[in-house]
């Protein structure tokens, strides 16, 4: 995957505040936080005018109970104004609820248990059956401390990093772009939380594909 093509907001923004609609498109994209800067990069490589994208904060991940009724917000405040609104979170943690919220709401979302999946391809994620393998993404990356370190209470009690992390042998960085600063960065964190360090340059998996069949229809 090459360089990104387009500029985003920073990550602490999109950790925190999410991306407001820029109100010139005819189709909506609901987005995680942790996904804009692959889906605007997208957008200006394809030229897809017709999408606008809105991202709610990355931050939720960490509250995953909260993603449902965040979306479900989010499509009641725009559905009026667009033609269509597509979903860009699979599951994240919502235990089949965004599912059956979107569903009910009649739009659609991406397949997938989580942005790992979709990444790497929700297939061949599924056959490797990695469930001793700590898991990050170019964003992860950017936010570790934000995401993983702080909200453990490592930055306070960096005692606790083997009862958090014991039963994982293997940090494996999913790279959305070949950056070798995000890559040094990410084998850093490995070596902070005590596992080997594996990188998988994805590109943007089943993302890159079921926005293009979005953009088709749009």
């Amino acid at each position: 995957m090459f360089p990104m093509t387009t500029t985003t907001p920073d990550s602490n923004t999109l950790t925190n505040d999410g991306l407001p609609p820029q109100g010139d498109g005819r189709v909506l994209l609901i987005a995680c936080g942790a996904l804009a800067r692959e889906i605007l990069d997208l957008k200006a490589r394809n030229g897809w005018d017709h999408l606008d994208l809105t991202c709610l904060p990355a931050i939720l991940h960490n509250h995953p109970e909260r993603i449902t009724d965040a979306v479900r917000e989010a499509v009641a405040k725009h559905r009026a104004a667009y033609a269509e609104i597509f979903v860009v979170y699979a599951d994240c943690g919502t235990g089949g609820l965004l599912e059956a919220a979107c569903a009910e709401m009649g739009v659609e979302m991406i397949a997938g248990p989580h942005c790992y999946a979709f990444f790497d391809g929700v297939q061949a994620f599924a056959e490797r059956d990695e469930f001793t393998s700590f898991f990050l993404t170019d964003f992860l990356v950017r936010q570790f401390e934000a995401f993983v370190w702080k909200p453990l209470g490592l930055d306070r009690h960096p005692d606790l990093r083997d009862m958090y992390f014991g039963h994982y042998e293997a940090l494996v960085y999913l790279a959305q772009t070949d950056d070798p600063a995000l890559t040094t960065r990410a084998q850093e964190q490995a070596a902070r939380l005590g596992l080997r360090f594996e990188r998988r340059l994805t590109g943007y998996g089943d993302l890159a594909e079921t926005l293009q069949g979005w953009a088709s229809r749009g």
